[in-house]
């Protein structure tokens, strides 16, 4: 695992997209495991602001994200795939015929999950997998439990989370209870893991699951078996650390 320290979060945000960057330029065809949530924000308009420059080209790249709420439809603009939309597909040249989330709308879980899973595989797998870091240590929507599940899968979400999610909607009654989202194995499987971390709020749960004991209750800590681990953090978030 590999620690880079940023000075602040514009800083995590370009070295973040700076190695993205490099994964397309080096692969054109590449496939983008993205995440969603407050920290990528800044990663993805660097990208786009690179994509503006006539510095990168997305036109050949797949991208498989990590999660979606269940319930919630597209235009829903707390869905993830208008997230991803509103931050970066609809601003780049990606065909949006090659941009895959699971499909929130599909009622029934075990469907939704193994035809996510029949995605991934159909693409030849994650190449660069983006990831966030919650404060109980998920990632993805894994959430702290006795085992790491595999494959993509139903989750109900832990009150944390649903508590963290609270000020993207009108009233914590609006936050969705679950969602769909890729599993530990399927995340482990990515050739490379890209995580970014920022804030103080961050610094206990950075050192728990990169230096403390590899346990689902800190889902994040199954990286440290990873070959090929990058986590970028500003300073905030990696205060804990003797770095």
């Amino acid at each position: 695992m590999k620690i880079i320290k940023a000075k602040d979060y514009d800083d995590m945000s370009r070295k973040a997209a700076n190695i993205i960057s490099a994964q397309v330029i080096m692969k054109p065809n590449c496939v983008l495991g993205l995440a969603t949530g407050s920290t990528p924000i800044g990663t993805y308009a660097q990208l786009v602001d690179w994509y503006n420059k006539g510095d990168l080209d997305f036109s050949g790249v797949t991208t498989v994200n990590l999660d979606e709420y269940k319930g919630l439809t597209r235009d829903n603009d707390q869905s993830y795939y208008y997230f991803m939309h509103d931050n970066l597909f609809g601003k780049v040249n990606v065909d949006l015929k090659r941009t895959f989330l699971p499909n929130g709308t599909e009622a029934d879980s075990e469907k939704a999950c193994r035809d996510y899973d029949q995605v991934i595989a159909d693409v030849g797998g994650v190449d660069l997998q983006l990831l966030g870091l919650g404060h109980n240590g998920h990632i993805g929507f894994n959430e702290p439990g006795d085992t790491f599940v595999a494959q993509t899968h139903c989750v109900d979400l832990a009150e944390s989370t649903i508590k963290a999610n609270q000020r993207f909607f009108a009233s914590i009654d609006e936050v969705p209870r679950q969602a769909y989202t890729m599993g530990i194995r399927t995340i482990m499987q990515a050739k490379k893991i890209l995580v970014v971390v920022s804030g103080a709020d961050k610094a206990k749960i950075v050192k728990e699951a990169f230096f403390g004991a590899i346990t689902p209750k800190v889902q994040a800590s199954v990286l440290q078996l990873h070959n090929d681990v990058i986590v970028v953090a500003d300073e905030a978030a990696l205060s804990e650390l003797a770095l």
